[in-house]
């Protein structure tokens, strides 16, 4: 990084810090600090939604697709897109949520399936959710140590510096906080993600693009049916789980929530997307212009880290000034992103898990939102030692579908039977919830365990997926349908 690069991204850094702090002083509720006293505009929504599902784990895991699978890569973020327009269109599911007036999915649940189905929704949520972002930091101080020519020993230095900054304006100020720079962060993102594309096809050639994905992947690598990586059981699984992130994700469903009203919500819905099919596309061809410009010396060195090969050629394909821009623009979009998952794991800690305890010594605001301070602060620690100490065995993506499918599959059930079946129940939504935690938990496990690797490889986090899906299903019917009815006061 020259000078110039250096300036571009400290003004940056405090203009997002300036403007996350000042706005602490509207924070008065807990209601403000976790969905910003529902005020949310449609304009302001599509962008902070846009912002927080697009970090730098976003762009290194779509980036690694479009290395390892060329253009089928993408796959899931057209999936997603869909998925989210017609759920915004219809309502789906989120307009009796938004109607219902909470603030967590959880708290719906209660509603329906009782406090200890809530409490446990809550629980499979965080541990889903945390599990999921352990690896934001680690991954996100890799891609900046190599863009910048940093050696990969000061990652620790750089994942808490991350950490610190994102942290600071979020516990000051919630919500609002997390709004308010999403919409600065979201302007920075979407021009450095262009301008880097531009160069791209200029420096590469979008033929040159075409030929190394038919070089390395064949047909396969513009039809994820055909191919070797991906195949059918990749897009099955992806259409499911882009149907519950879509329902259920909270980060998503928490700009629902936080909108003016429903019809505001489903717009921000429909409104954001076809960024879904950007937030896919776009680094997965900068994944491609790694894989047609790195040298076999180069491709073969991260064979089994194939994450670091898009920072690796974008360390020397960008010019000065322009890696200024990047590096802003990355760090916008992985604050965004870290910030808005932290408010919502800790929103859920708060409103469901803790809810028992809320209700019996009667909380004012003041304390509620010096407990949800001291949570985030918490998530952070966290996060920075799981990182650490962490390390997939398998790509990212594949990595992020399998422990957000620990609560995504469950919830995503929940939520229709919750919403259009008068006969679901405690006893199915318990079930439900049960296999959705214990199927993908113990497929992370066998897969780190040398003794059941080789038997987890076979499987799959796709295979593995499915069947998730399928038991979650099966559970909420079946458990349903075995309760027996109760009997009315007489």
């Amino acid at each position: 990084m020259t000078f110039i690069d250096f300036v571009i991204v400290f003004v940056y850094l405090v203009a997002t810090l300036t403007a996350g702090i000042m706005v602490r002083k509207y924070v008065g509720k807990v209601e403000h600090f976790i969905v910003a006293g529902r005020e949310m505009n449609l304009y302001l929504g599509i962008a902070s939604l846009a912002a927080t599902e697009f970090g730098i784990i976003t762009c290194m895991y779509t980036a690694q697709n479009g290395y390892d699978k060329g253009f089928s890569g993408a796959a899931p973020g057209v999936l997603t897109a869909i998925a989210m327009f017609v759920v915004g269109w219809t309502g789906f599911c989120i307009k009796p949520m938004r109607d219902a007036g909470v603030m967590t999915i959880p708290e719906l649940f209660e509603v329906r399936f009782g406090p200890r189905v809530r409490w446990l929704s809550g629980v499979v949520i965080v541990l889903g959710g945390l599990l999921n972002m352990g690896v934001f930091l680690r991954v996100g101080g890799e891609f900046l140590v190599v863009v910048c020519g940093i050696e990969l020993q000061y990652l620790v230095w750089m994942m808490t510096a991350m950490l610190i900054l994102v942290a600071f304006y979020t516990i000051l100020g919630g919500m609002l906080s997390v709004l308010v720079t999403d919409f600065l962060q979201f302007l920075v993102m979407s021009v450095g993600m262009l301008l880097v594309t531009l160069l791209i096809l200029y420096q590469v050639g979008w033929s040159a693009l075409v030929d190394a994905v038919t070089e390395h992947h064949g047909t396969g690598g513009f039809n994820p049916v055909t191919s070797a990586d991906a195949g059918w059981p990749y897009v099955i699984f992806n259409g499911m789980l882009a149907l519950a992130i879509v329902l259920t994700w909270q980060t998503n469903v928490q700009r629902l929530l936080s909108s003016k009203d429903t019809k505001t919500g489903q717009r921000i819905y429909m409104g954001t997307s076809f960024f879904f099919v950007c937030r896919f596309l776009l680094p997965a061809v900068w994944g491609i212009a790694a894989l047609a410009m790195l040298t076999p010396d180069q491709q073969e060195g991260i064979k089994e880290t194939t994450q670091l090969a898009m920072p690796m050629f974008l360390a020397t394909a960008v010019p000065a000034g322009l890696m200024g821009i990047l590096i802003a623009a990355m760090l916008a979009a992985d604050m965004s992103t870290d910030a808005a998952y932290m408010l919502t794991w800790a929103s859920v800690i708060y409103n469901d898990i803790l809810a028992g305890w809320r209700k019996r010594r009667n909380w004012t605001d003041a304390f509620g939102i010096f407990v949800n301070r001291m949570i985030i602060a918490c998530i952070g620690l966290f996060l920075l030692v799981f990182g650490l100490w962490y390390q997939p065995n398998i790509p990212i993506w594949d990595y992020l579908t399998v422990t957000g499918t620990i609560y995504l599959s469950s919830m995503s059930v929940l939520m229709i039977a919750c919403c259009y079946w008068k006969g679901a129940n405690n006893w199915g939504a318990t079930g439900a919830i049960f296999f959705g935690a214990v199927t993908p938990l113990a497929y992370l496990v066998m897969e780190k365990m040398e003794s059941t690797a080789d038997f987890a490889e076979k499987i799959g986090p796709h295979y593995s997926g499915i069947l998730t899906f399928l038991l979650v299903a099966a559970a909420m019917v079946l458990g349903s349908l075995l309760k027996p009815a109760e009997r009315s006061a007489s």
